[in-house]
């Protein structure tokens, strides 16, 4: 897999996990305490993650490209 191939499958799976956690419908099991409410927290911290784990690739394709 190309250093782009895998920036692009993180940056999928965060635009993906990012609609999922701002969707009524994950609110609504949070609000009304169908799971753990800590799932909110651990579903910001796999974003938090991810995006600084797509800043550390994003500088390997900027010096494989010359530009990003």
């Amino acid at each position: 897999m190309e250093t782009i191939e895998i920036l692009s499958c993180f940056n999928l799976c965060y635009v993906k996990i990012q609609a999922v956690a701002q969707s009524p419908e994950w609110q609504k099991l949070i609000a009304e305490m169908k799971i753990d409410p800590e799932a909110a927290t651990h579903l910001g911290d796999v974003l938090h993650y991810l995006e600084a784990a797509m800043g550390c690739v994003e500088v390997t394709v900027e010096d494989d490209n010359g530009h990003f």
